[in-house]
C-alpha cells in the first residue's frame, strides 16, 4: 500500500498567487511518483481577501482537483487582513482540520505561516503519533516584527510559540537556507531536522498570448518602459513607494509608467493613489496565461519591499520573474533573501528600498543596460530556474524529508531519478 501524507494547508488552487501554487503543485507532484497525497484546505481567498464564488462558508466540501483529493473546511475570511482578524480565521481553520476525518495518516505536513493553524493540526497529530513536517513558506513572527505588527512582549511572545511548535515537529522544510540559519540561531531548532526545498516556477515558459497585444490592451505605448509589480499588495510590499517613484518620473519627465498587478488588504487605497498618480496604475487581477504574458510584455519587473525586511520571505514572485527572462529590479535591502536570490540568479539589480528617487534611477539604467547590449545583461533568471529551482528537483528533496518520518515497514515510492 502506497505511503499516506495528509497536506494540511490554508491556501491552495484555484488561488493562483502565494502559497497555494506551491502547495497543489507539490501535492499532485507528489500523487504521480506514488504518494498517497491527501489534502485539507481553506476558502479559496487569497489574495483579494473575499471567498472565490461558489465556495460555502458554512459547510465541508469534497472535491478532486488535479487528482487529488481534497477536503475544503470553512472558516471566516477577513475583509482587511487585519491580525487579530487573521488570527481568528487561523484559529478556526486550525480547529475545524483538526477536527475533520483524517484517515490514518503516515505522514502530516502543514504549511506555515499560518501558525496557530498550524499549531493546532500539530496537537491533533501527538495525540495520534503521526509525524509532521511544516513546510515553512514564510517566517511568522519575523514577519510581525519587520513590518512592525508586533514588538515587545507581544512579539517575544509569539516568538516562543513559533519556536515551541518548529521543535516540536519531527521535520521542518524551509525554502531557502537562509531561512534554516535563521531557525537554527533564533529559534534553536536543530539542524538535523531541517531540510531546505526551494520553490519552482510555475508559469508557462511559453505562453500563448502576444506580447505585443497585451502591451496595446493596457495601453502601454511604444515608447513607456513599463515597470510592473505583480502579486500581493500589503504592508510588506510598501507599494506607496511605487506611486512615489510615479510621482517622480512625472516630474522628471522620465518614460517610465509604473503598473501593479494582483490584489490585497492595500489594494484600494492604491486605486486611489493611481486616480491621482500619473504613470501609476492597478489593474485587476489575471488568468495564468496572461500573467505570464504581462511579464514578458513588461520592461522591467520590479519587487518592492518594506525598509527593514531582512529575515520574513523570500517573494515567490521571483520564481516567475526569472522564468519570463525579463530583467529584474529589487527595491530591498541589500542583506535580505530577496536581494541573494537576484544576485544567485545574475537577473537585475538591487536598489535601497523605500527611496522613490533610486526606483526610478534603477529602473532607467535597468532599461538602458538592456535596450545598449541587445537584451544581453541581466539575463542568468532562466538558467538559475533550470539549474536550481525546478519542480524535480523540490519534489525529489521533499519526498526525501518524508521518507526520513516514515516507520520502517511503510512503502514509500522509490526515489524519482528524472528532473
Amino acid at each position: 500500500m502506497a505511503a499516506r501524507v495528509l497536506i494540511i494547508g490554508l491556501n491552495y488552487s484555484p488561488e493562483h498567487t502565494g502559497i497555494a501554487p506551491y502547495t497543489a503543485g507539490m501535492a499532485r507532484a507528489l500523487r504521480e511518483e506514488g504518494w498517497d497525497a491527501r489534502v485539507i484546505t481553506g476558502l479559496p481567498h487569497y489574495p483579494q481577501w473575499r471567498v472565490h464564488e461558489g465556495y460555502s462558508h458554512r459547510r465541508a466540501a469534497h472535491e478532486e482537483i488535479d487528482g487529488v483529493p481534497v477536503l475544503r473546511v470553512p472558516h471566516p475570511v477577513p475583509h482587511d487582513a487585519g491580525q487579530l482578524r487573521r488570527l481568528g480565521m487561523e484559529i478556526v481553520f486550525g480547529l475545524r482540520a483538526a477536527t475533520a476525518a483524517w484517515g490514518d495518516p503516515d505522514a502530516v505536513v502543514v504549511v506555515s505561516p499560518a501558525l496557530f493553524s498550524s499549531a493546532i493540526v500539530r496537537v491533533r497529530a501527538a495525540l495520534s503519533r503521526t509525524p509532521v513536517i511544516a513546510w515553512v513558506q514564510d517566517i511568522y513572527t519575523a514577519g510581525l516584527t519587520e513590518t512592525g505588527a508586533a514588538s515587545g512582549p507581544v512579539a517575544r511572545v509569539m516568538r516562543g510559540i513559533e519556536s515551541t511548535f518548529l521543535r516540536s515537529c519531527q521535520g521542518v522544510v524551509v525554502i531557502h537556507d537562509r531561512f534554516s540559519d535563521y531557525l537554527r540561531r533564533e529559534m534553536a531548532v536543530p539542524a538535523r531536522r531541517i531540510s531546505t526545498v526551494r520553490n519552482w516556477t510555475h508559469i508557462s515558459q511559453t505562453p500563448s498570448v502576444d506580447t505585443d497585444e497585451l502591451r496595446r490592451r493596457f495601453g502601454w505605448g511604444a515608447g513607456d518602459v513599463v515597470v510592473l509589480h505583480t502579486g500581493n499588495m500589503g504592508a510588506k510590499q510598501d507599494l506607496a513607494n511605487v506611486a512615489a517613484a510615479a510621482d517622480v518620473a512625472e516630474r522628471t519627465g522620465a518614460p517610465l509608467r509604473f503598473v501593479l498587478v494582483g490584489g490585497g488588504h492595500q489594494r484600494p487605497q492604491l486605486e486611489e493613489l493611481a486616480r491621482r498618480t500619473p504613470r501609476f496604475e492597478v489593474l485587476p487581477g489575471v488568468d495564468d496565461e496572461t500573467y505570464a504574458g504581462l511579464l514578458r510584455a513588461a520592461d522591467v519587473l520590479l519587487v518592492n519591499e518594506r525598509p527593514g525586511l531582512k529575515e520574513m520571505c523570500v517573494p515567490s514572485k521571483l520564481t516567475s520573474y526569472f522564468t519570463a527572462g525579463r530583467p529584474v529590479l529589487a527595491a530591498v535591502e541589500a542583506e535580505s533573501p530577496s536581494a541573494a536570490e537576484l544576485d544567485a540568479a545574475d537577473a537585475g539589480i538591487r536598489v535601497a528600498p523605500g527611496d522613490p528617487e533610486a526606483l526610478v534611477a534603477g529602473a532607467l539604467q535597468l532599461h538602458e543596460e538592456w535596450i545598449a547590449t541587445g537584451g544581453a545583461t541581466h539575463r542568468g533568471g532562466r538558467r538559475y530556474v533550470r539549474d536550481v529551482l525546478s519542480a524535480g528537483a523540490a519534489v525529489r528533496a521533499f519526498s526525501t524529508a518524508l521518507r526520513a518520518l516514515l516507520p520502517t515497514e511503510t512503502t514509500a515510492p522509490a526515489a524519482a531519478l528524472h528532473s
